[in-house]
């Protein structure tokens, strides 16, 4: 093993040592805003140890992503539990640079699918699967109204602001020197549309704790139930962000009607307030679409980043003909 994956590998070794964990090699899983290690604890059962990216999110937000997973765990829902550390404490900080670094318990199942792939539905009842996660999502949405903040908690927000106004928190996405500037004139009218529309009916929306990122690949599926992981993004935002985000990627399935259809009655089912919004998820599921643009504009780095931000970009063309924007 040699380069980054190296680096990384010796730097969750020595954060091993906070959990006093018998002596292993870490097995590097992924690295995209963390890098996440499969790990086994003292009693052989895995977990999962997260090497947080420097600077994306200070100590204080990550210690209230912790807090925020501890609490929806202790209501019941389905999702990874933190490990505390020797001295008790869920976040760690250590090394030079700094680093800090968590431990959390390893989730049974597989991924729903994998962005860009159509989903199987050899043996697996999708309809009946995205109605299990409407209903999750609404228990986990009901959980964060019943969370009570500790003193400091500090998580990013998705409100008019943080999606539309002048630094939203996933980037400038109609000021991206990487796009034609047609482009570029495009996004930026289209935000301030977008920013009228989005001011005119924020005050009625159901807003508060979301998880921010409930794509495929966070979705664990095992017979029949779902669970949610990677609390990276989690913070504060409008409910039918979260709705907008798993549908958004699904837009392309043959079966997508019945997929929308079934997340939304299993919602509802738990949460009936919210059907009166539904009516509103087009233009959510265009500000979800331009988040993605902010985000790639901000990683230049990023394999085939001009082929991701022209096909970002066509999809937003696209959602704003269909939501006659």
């Amino acid at each position: 093993m040699t380069g980054p994956e190296a680096l990384l590998t010796a730097r969750a070794t020595a954060a091993l040592a906070h959990w006093n964990l018998p002596e292993q090699v870490p097995e590097l899983i992924k690295h995209r805003e963390n890098a996440v290690f499969k790990v086994r604890l003292t009693w052989g059962e895995p977990a999962a140890l997260r090497l947080h990216r420097p600077a994306y999110h200070s100590a204080a937000a990550l210690a209230s992503e912790l807090a925020f997973m501890a609490s929806l765990r202790d209501r019941g829902l389905a999702v990874p539990e933190p490990i505390p550390a020797s001295n008790g404490a869920l976040l760690v900080a250590f090394g030079d640079p700094p680093c800090h670094a968590d431990l959390i318990g390893w989730m049974e199942g597989e991924p729903l699918g994998e962005t860009g792939v159509p989903l199987d539905g050899t043996g697996r009842d999708l309809p009946a699967i995205f109605t299990a996660i409407g209903r999750e999502m609404a228990l986990l949405h009901g959980a964060a109204d019943a969370f009570r903040q500790p003193a400091g908690f500090e998580r990013p927000a998705w409100d008019a602001a943080g999606l539309l106004g002048e630094a939203p928190f996933w980037g400038r996405f109609w000021d991206c020197p990487a796009l034609a500037p047609v482009d570029r004139a495009y996004l930026a009218d289209l935000r301030a549309a977008l920013s009228a529309r989005l001011a005119a009916i924020a005050p009625g929306l159901d807003y508060g704790l979301i998880h921010a990122d409930i794509v495929r690949e966070n979705i664990f599926v095992r017979k029949g139930a779902v669970a949610f992981i990677d609390f990276n993004d989690c913070g504060f935002g409008f409910r039918l962000f979260d709705l907008a985000t798993t549908l958004l990627r699904n837009r392309r399935e043959p079966d997508y009607s019945a997929f929308r259809h079934a997340l939304l009655e299993g919602y509802a089912a738990i949460r009936p307030q919210a059907r009166p919004a539904f009516s509103h998820l087009p233009l959510f599921l265009l500000l979800r679409a331009l988040t993605y643009i902010g985000w790639a504009a901000a990683r230049p780095d990023l394999p085939d980043n001009a082929g991701r931000l022209r096909r970002y970009v066509s999809d937003v063309r696209a959602l704003a003909e269909e939501g006659l924007v």
